[in-house]
């Protein structure tokens, strides 16, 4: 039964990856259609994140009271109704206005099933979770190019999507039965604990440094997979088709990473898994910097492989660094910041592109890269004086 549960829970993260990257490859028709600008998209964007950070927030409180299955459930109903709404938006305004549901889903079910996992399983499968999202964020263009294929239209591929999202829905409200086996429950099943508040969170020595670590670590990641292409193109004159494949070497070699990653997560253990990633980051932006095209794009494939067990292992790390009983807080919060870096840092650097140069790209990233070591190490040195 457990193991059906873990599969249920990979499913979840699957469908989570789903609509990521939907918006992007549909825009140019969406625009077109909606009569919007192109960059337009980016108010939906911001919504979506801002929705994000507030249900993250929440989340601890709403675990609490309901259960991460419940909310894991409902906020996966969410998710399936604003694709079902993006699918027959009529107006860019109403689609600002799905993206409400959209965002509060993501957010929430992000969370939950994140701090679940750190707790009731080992690091390996946390990584691998997290592999599972990069498969369902290269599923969802392609799901979207396959519906587009036969009619020409972007809704459809919308709606095949939201398909697929709700008979994930469907087996998550019957899984519920099994999360409770696992010790998932909330006040109306009997668990009397209250929630530990975003105030108290912060006031918890080292919360602070790791919350401003995924904030480094999100801007880095989502920095790299939106002006990598761009810089290809600038910096090394590659033409354009090319470098969007480059480009996306990076995410490819972010899912790649995690699926190996997974096998030594044990042995390893968290802290070192992170160490390994920021040493492999570092080797792929030194790779970048240097002026071989071929060098450079190979460093966007080894900086991805890097990446690729930091984000979890941090997650895992969790309840052992602040202790079981305060991770479901502390988790939020670091979706929160992990969101505000993602929405925050890639518009910076394209101004930053814009008025100095976009030959800054691998030493902007490794400004977060380095600050990214020294914070989790700063939290780990801390813990081994404790101990």
């Amino acid at each position: 039964m457990i193991s059906l549960l873990l599969a249920i829970i990979y499913l979840s993260f699957v469908s989570l990856g789903l609509p990521d990257q939907l918006l992007g490859s549909a825009w140019p028709l969406m625009s077109v259609d909606l009569g919007a600008s192109l960059s337009m998209a980016g108010g939906i964007y911001m919504i979506i994140a801002l929705g994000t950070v507030v249900s993250s927030l929440m989340s601890d409180r709403l675990t609490h009271r309901f259960g991460a299955a419940k909310i894991t459930a409902v906020s996966a109903l969410l998710i399936s109704i604003a694709l079902f709404g993006f699918s027959v938006a009529d107006s860019y305004w109403l689609l600002c206005l799905i993206a409400v549901p959209y965002g509060l889903g993501a957010g929430a079910v992000d969370a939950a099933l994140n701090n679940y996992v750190a707790i009731h399983y080992a690091s390996k499968h946390m990584i691998w979770l997290h592999c599972c999202w990069g498969v369902g964020a290269a599923l969802g263009p392609y799901i979207l190019s396959l519906a587009m294929g036969l009619r020409g239209q972007w809704r459809d591929g919308y709606g095949a999507v939201a398909i697929v999202q709700l008979a994930m829905t469907a087996a998550l409200f019957a899984s519920v039965p099994l999360w409770k086996g696992k010790g998932d429950s909330g006040i109306s099943d009997g668990n009397a604990a209250k929630p530990l508040g975003i105030k108290r969170a912060l006031g918890i020595k080292n919360v602070k440094p790791i919350l401003v670590a995924f904030f480094c670590y999100c801007a880095f990641e989502t920095s790299a997979g939106l002006w990598a292409s761009s810089y290809l193109v600038e910096h090394h004159g590659v033409d354009a088709e090319t470098a969007a494949a480059f480009g996306a070497m990076f995410c490819l070699g972010i899912t790649i990473g995690r699926f190996a990653c997974g096998f030594i997560a044990d042995r390893v253990c968290d802290k070192n898994m992170i160490r390994m990633g920021v040493a492999v980051s570092a080797a792929g932006l030194l790779l970048i910097a240097l002026p071989c095209t071929t060098l450079s794009t190979a460093g966007l494939v080894i900086s991805g492989i890097g990446a690729a067990p930091v984000y979890p292992a941090i997650i895992h790390s969790t309840p052992e660094h602040f202790g079981k009983e305060n991770s479901g807080a502390i988790v939020g919060i670091q979706m929160a910041s992990a969101y505000m870096g993602s929405a925050l840092v890639p518009p910076l650097f394209g101004v930053v592109a814009q008025h100095i140069g976009i030959g800054l790209f691998p030493y902007f990233l490794s400004f977060f890269v380095v600050l990214l070591f020294v914070l989790t190490e700063r939290v780990n040195r801390s813990k081994k004086r404790k101990a």
